[in-house]
């Protein structure tokens, strides 16, 4: 990717972070460790790798971005009106009364939601569904599964696995947020999933690993992994670092399920808004 392009993907994933910061701060609820961590991967899903169109959400031709660990939304929205969904001013209505932004997305509500999401460990089961269906219709688009990685604790992300490896499921992308934190403390002594690698590849997964906050890498390991198509189901485990840009939030298990209040919210864009100067002064 040449550099003016892969500067615009820092650049955009800099103001999903910097949107996340402000929604959370006006619904004074919601998810915010999460969200900050996953900003790369969302910039170069929806700014570059899949398939979509925001003035024709329906598309049939259109790539599947499903998003089941629904609580990191705030990410989903941000980029959805980026992206021209959504009026970006929408965004300051997340999770009041009455708004389509609720605190884990639903389908029937928002344009470019996929499927909704609340209960862990449901999305992936949807997404193969779709694959499975688009295999039989002979379509050719890519279902991509964004998960994190504390709803690997749950057994039917594995059913779902197994369904995806029996029946060939070169079509599904599945990307694990690996940060190795959940809403009980970090994954490593909640329950351990490493050696996690061997474990999809034991279910018969082509399997990737990669740094999910540089957007070189990012770029790169999606393409690569797009590409890999040889009748087995594909997972990409992004290693982020929760609450990515923002140093007091980073790597804290406190910060999965807490909004910032008016001062950290003040610091927390003050250090996105150097990030981003930084960003521009690069060269091109």
């Amino acid at each position: 990717m040449d550099k003016k392009k892969l500067k615009s993907l820092k650049l955009t994933a800099n103001t999903l972070r910097q949107d996340v910061i402000q929604m959370l701060l006006a619904a004074g609820a919601g998810h915010t460790g999460g969200p900050l961590g996953m900003a790369d991967v969302f910039a170069n899903l929806y700014f570059n790798a899949a398939k979509h169109d925001a003035k024709n959400p329906q598309w049939d031709g259109r790539d599947r971005i499903v998003l089941s660990n629904g609580h990191i939304c705030a990410i989903l929205y941000s980029a959805l009106a980026e992206a021209g969904y959504l009026p970006k001013d929408e965004l300051k209505t997340f999770r009041k009364l009455d708004s389509r932004l609720q605190g884990h997305p639903a389908r029937m509500d928002l344009p470019g939601v996929e499927t909704s999401a609340g209960s862990l460990g449901q999305g992936i089961g949807v997404a193969v569904g779709m694959a499975m269906a688009a295999k039989l219709d002979g379509k050719s688009h890519t279902i991509f599964a964004l998960m994190g990685d504390g709803e690997l604790d749950e057994g039917s992300c594995w059913e779902a696995f197994l369904n995806a490896h029996k029946f060939k499921l070169d079509n599904l992308l599945v990307m694990v947020d690996r940060n190795d934190i959940q809403i009980d403390g970090y994954g490593h002594d909640v329950l351990p999933l490493e050696p996690l690698s061997d474990k999809f590849k034991a279910f018969g997964f082509d399997v990737f690993v990669a740094d999910g906050n540089d957007m070189e890498q990012v770029v790169k390991t999606t393409e690569k992994a797009m590409k890999t198509k040889n009748g087995k189901p594909r997972v990409i485990l992004w290693k982020t670092v929760m609450g990515k840009g923002v140093d007091f939030m980073q790597n804290l298990p406190k910060w999965h399920g807490i909004p910032p209040n008016a001062e950290q919210a003040a610091e927390a864009m003050k250090q996105l808004q150097a990030e981003r100067a930084s960003i521009e002064a690069e060269k091109a």
